[in-house]
């Protein structure tokens, strides 16, 4: 027995020893990333070409209800954290664990940014290091406000619709500013998968997304059950008559 303990201690420090070193290499490769990326295209030119756009929309511009419906569904901790959130990151690790794969992020609003900046879509352990590290600037350099300004005049709503306000013209015909508590809680679930939640593709599934984000105002204060119910009425009022 103490033969088979000394074996499967020596067994356990050596995975132990495998990923720690992994690790240090990983977030090496993540830090030669990120430098590599701001040295071809400095942060300060990646906001100046995001803040060039003809369609850019300002913070005061968004409605209270569109960016509580944001945070409450991509980031509810993003006025607290510093640019990476360790509770998410350690929640998404356990649930892609459990399933085998990569089915969640933990990415915060910030990281998206960086990710839209920089970076593409893979889930790739190297690439999500350095956008760490982009993150982490950004929220040096900027504030929190700015920081969500530029993360939805960066981010891709459908229907070739690359900011909120392309987006808001697109679907509603309004501007950012006019969106009612309607619209701006369908918009705000659109970016986690496009392509799936975009109003004129799958306006049933494009419902589904919206109850969600309701659920997640809710929970985190932004609605009272009487608020996200009035709201949730008009979604199934609305639900398969989007064109």
């Amino acid at each position: 027995m103490k033969k088979y303990f000394k074996v499967w201690r020596s067994l356990m420090l050596l995975v132990m020893t495998v990923f720690v070193c992994s690790g240090f290499t990983i977030a090496g490769k993540g830090y030669e990333a990120y430098r590599k990326a701001v040295g071809e295209v400095s942060l300060e030119d990646k906001v100046a070409s995001i803040r060039q756009k003809d369609s850019f929309t300002e913070f005061e511009e968004l409605p209270q209800i569109y960016v509580q419906a944001v945070m409450a569904v991509e980031d509810k901790r993003f006025q607290r954290h510093l640019g990476v959130d360790p509770i998410a990151i350690c929640r998404a690790v356990r649930n892609d664990i459990l399933a085998g794969r990569f089915v969640e992020g933990g990415s915060t609003i910030t990281q998206q940014l960086a990710k839209n900046m920089y970076f593409g879509q893979d889930k790739d352990l190297t690439r999500k290091v350095a956008e760490v590290f982009v993150a982490m600037e950004l929220e040096r350099d900027y504030s929190k406000e700015e920081i969500f300004e530029l993360y939805v005049n960066a981010i891709y709503f459908g229907d070739g619709y690359y900011d909120v306000a392309s987006a808001s013209r697109g679907y509603f015909g309004k501007e950012p500013e006019e969106m009612s508590d309607y619209e701006c809680t369908l918009l705000a679930g659109i970016p986690n998968a496009p392509s799936v939640y975009a109003p004129t593709k799958n306006p049933e599934l494009a419902a589904k997304r919206q109850l969600k984000v309701l659920e997640r105002m809710e929970v985190c204060g932004y609605f009272s059950t009487e608020e996200a119910e009035t709201v949730a009425e008009t979604v199934s009022l609305m639900a398969g008559l989007v064109q």
